[in-house]
C-alpha cells in the first residue's frame, strides 16, 4: 500500500504532536517544590496514571486535581497555588521538535484531521501551538467518551464520511498503543504508529497496552513520517 492511497490523516495529539511527558514532567518538577527534584521520571508517572484515572474529566478543569493526588502520594508542595500553577501550565505543554514543520508538509497532501482525550480549551491552546494545521478537530467534548472507546472512532468516521470522506482512505497517525493503535486496528483502521518513545524502556506516563499491536507503518518521529510520503509520492509521479 502506498501513501497515495490516503486522503485523510487523523492524529492523536498529546503524546504524539504535543510533547505531553516534558509538560507533565516540567509541571510536577516547577510546581512540586524540592521534593520533586529527587523523583524519577516513573516516579511521577505511576501516581499521575492512577489520578487520571480517578479524574477523568476534562483536563482543562481536572488536572489540578491530577497534581493534588500525586503531590499527596509523594509529598510534594500540595498548596493550592502549586495545584493552580500545575493546571495553568497544561495549556502550555510544548510541540515536539519535528511537529509543526512536519504537519506543515503533510496538510499539503492530505486532509489532517485531530482526534484528541483533551478538551476544547485545551485542544484551541495545541492547535495554535501546532501552527494550526488541521482541517477539522474531534476532541472528548464531542464524543462524551475517551479513547481506546471505539464510539469515539465511530463518532469520528461518522463525522468524515459527512465530508465524502471513506474509512479506507484514513490513516491513523499515533503514539499510544493503549489508546489508539490497538483499537484502529481492530477497528480495521490503517494505523502509523509513531514511536516516541523509541530506545526507551516501558510506556511512560501511557497506561501499559495488553498487547503492542503491530502497525501498518512505523515511525520514530512525525518528520520520518513525513519524508517517507515525499519519497512515496515523487517515486509514484
Amino acid at each position: 500500500m502506498t501513501f497515495a492511497h490516503f486522503k485523510v490523516l487523523t492524529f492523536d495529539v498529546v503524546g504524539t504532536l504535543i510533547d505531553f511527558e516534558k509538560g507533565l514532567l516540567d509541571g510536577f518538577r516547577n510546581f512540586g517544590g524540592p521534593a520533586a527534584r529527587d523523583l524519577s521520571d516513573d516516579d511521577l508517572f505511576v501516581p499521575y496514571i492512577e489520578a487520571r484515572h480517578i479524574y477523568p474529566g476534562r483536563a482543562s478543569q481536572v488536572m489540578g486535581e491530577v497534581y493534588r493526588y500525586v503531590a499527596d502520594k509523594l509529598g510534594l508542595d500540595t498548596s493550592e497555588a502549586a495545584a493552580a500553577g500545575f493546571q495553568a501550565h497544561v495549556l502550555n505543554w510544548p510541540a515536539f521538535p519535528d511537529s509543526v514543520e512536519a504537519l506543515k508538509r503533510l496538510r499539503t497532501r492530505f486532509r489532517l484531521v485531530a482526534m484528541t482525550n483533551t478538551d476544547r480549551v485545551v485542544f484551541t491552546s495545541y492547535a495554535h501551538t501546532l501552527g494550526h494545521p488541521f482541517h477539522d478537530g474531534v476532541t472528548v467534548d464531542e464524543v462524551g467518551i475517551p479513547k481506546p472507546d471505539p464510539r469515539f472512532f465511530d463518532f469520528n468516521r461518522g463525522r468524515q464520511s459527512a465530508f465524502g470522506y471513506k474509512q479506507d482512505e484514513i490513516l491513523h497517525v499515533a503514539q499510544s498503543q493503549y489508546h489508539d493503535i490497538g483499537v484502529a486496528r481492530e477497528l480495521g483502521y490503517s494505523v502509523c504508529w509513531i514511536e516516541r518513545r523509541q530506545g526507551q524502556e516501558g510506556f511512560g506516563g501511557t497506561p501499559v497496552p495488553k498487547e503492542v499491536t503491530k502497525p501498518d507503518f512505523h515511525f520514530p518521529t512525525l518528520a520520518a513520517l513525513a519524508d517517507a510520503i515525499d519519497e512515496d509520492f515523487a517515486a509514484n509521479r
